[in-house]
């Protein structure tokens, strides 16, 4: 069974981008509703970020990725999405259109920016550790898992300098690397409640369709119906990831040929160190 896995938001810009008339046909459309030229990487219309920046990337190049799949003639049964990934994973299922879903994530992206002119927020990532301390080093920071991956690979959030003496515990018990990334707002954390009610004004001002292809959530590893998808979307934003979960979940249900289909290969890389653990 064919399953497209939507990774969430890239860390980086790219170095180069496809040239052929799909891109180009998504670039017109990510200028057109997200005010964002992917070729200049920069702001049409009103500023952000330069996280919502990767965020109006990422989903462009899931959507990207889609299209040139279809044109393959390669089709999910399946569809599965990790963390920003959900936006594409909309259009693919059929619930969104393109356009909208590259305007819902900006606009939320943009919503959520508002907690970095409040504050400065940091994401952290664990290798090396198992779920009991990186969970007790949350606590005793006052920082939240935000990303539950593989069973040695977390990534925990909350403000910055909470976050530096998390990394410095998790290295001091042995984690394998901790670094930190800078981020708007704490993402998939309970410190999010902060903008929920401006989220779920931006989430419920779309018309969503019944997904067209099975879409699993990554919170509960349940199937999505159009109903759903309002109060999802603000979900995704206040609750971990369950990556680990998600693939095995995926697997259950017959999902044997997997395509990663956004910007990069982290989705792969978890999903080959989870296969490494299946059976232990």
């Amino acid at each position: 069974m064919i399953c497209f896995m939507f990774p969430g938001q890239p860390l980086a810009p790219p170095v180069e981008f496809p040239e052929d008339a799909d891109f180009e046909a998504i670039a017109l459309l990510t200028r057109q509703r997200a005010s964002f030229d992917l070729h200049t990487f920069s702001w049409t219309g009103e500023p952000s970020s330069d996280t919502v920046a990767l965020q109006a990337y990422g989903v462009a190049m899931g959507l990207y990725r889609t299209r040139r799949l279809r044109a393959e003639g390669i089709a999910p049964r399946l569809i599965a999405e990790h963390s920003m990934g959900i936006y594409p994973a909309l259009a693919a299922a059929g619930a969104l259109d393109e356009g909208d879903a590259l305007e819902l994530a900006v606009r939320l992206g943009r919503t959520m920016a508002a907690m970095g002119r409040q504050r400065t927020y940091a994401l952290g990532c664990m290798v090396g550790l198992t779920l009991e301390p990186l969970l007790a080093i949350a606590e005793n920071n006052g920082v939240y898992l935000a990303n539950h991956n593989t069973s040695r690979h977390f990534l925990l959030a909350g403000e910055r300098g909470a976050m530096e003496d998390a990394c410095a515990e998790a290295l001091a018990r042995g984690a394998f690397s901790a670094r930190l990334f800078p981020c708007d707002a704490p993402l998939h954390t309970p410190l999010m409640a902060e903008v929920a009610t401006e989220l779920s004004a931006v989430a419920g001002d779309y018309r969503y369709r019944e997904p067209s292809v099975p879409l699993v959530d990554h919170i509960d590893q349940d199937f999505l119906a159009a109903a759903d998808l309002p109060v999802f979307m603000v979900r995704d934003l206040m609750e971990p990831v369950r990556w680990e979960r998600t693939y095995r979940a995926l697997r259950a249900a017959g999902a044997d040929r997997l395509y990663e289909v956004g910007a990069g290969d982290s989705l792969r890389k978890y999903n080959r160190w989870i296969e490494s653990e299946r059976g232990r």
